[in-house]
C-alpha cells in the first residue's frame, strides 16, 4: 500500500493507493487527475479538472524505514534548483 498525497489549489491531501510500486511519473499524474475529477480525494473535488492540470508537476517519492511508500504530486517551486542564490 501507498499514500499519494496530491497539493492543487492550495490544498493538500492523502490519497491511499492499493500499490504504488512500479508506477511511473505519468500513471501518478494520470490517476490523482482522475482521482480529483471524481472527488475520490477527500476534501478535493474538482470535476472540470483540465487534462493538463498536473503536466508540469514534480512527482517525489518516499519509503520510511517502517516500509510505507509515501508519493508526493506537488507544483515545481521556484527555488532550490542550480540558479538559486
Amino acid at each position: 500500500m501507498s499514500v499519494l498525497n496530491i497539493s492543487y489549489a492550495g490544498l493538500s491531501v492523502d490519497f491511499t493507493l492499493e500499490s504504488g510500486a512500479n508506477l511511473t511519473d505519468g500513471d501518478v499524474r494520470r490517476i490523482a487527475l482522475e482521482a480529483v475529477r471524481r472527488g475520490g480525494v477527500q476534501g478535493m473535488a474538482f470535476p472540470q479538472l483540465a487534462e493538463t492540470a498536473f503536466d508540469q508537476y514534480v512527482v517525489d517519492r518516499f519509503t520510511a524505514p517502517s516500509g510505507d511508500r509515501r508519493i508526493y504530486l506537488r507544483p515545481k517551486v521556484p527555488f532550490g534548483g542550480r540558479r538559486s542564490a
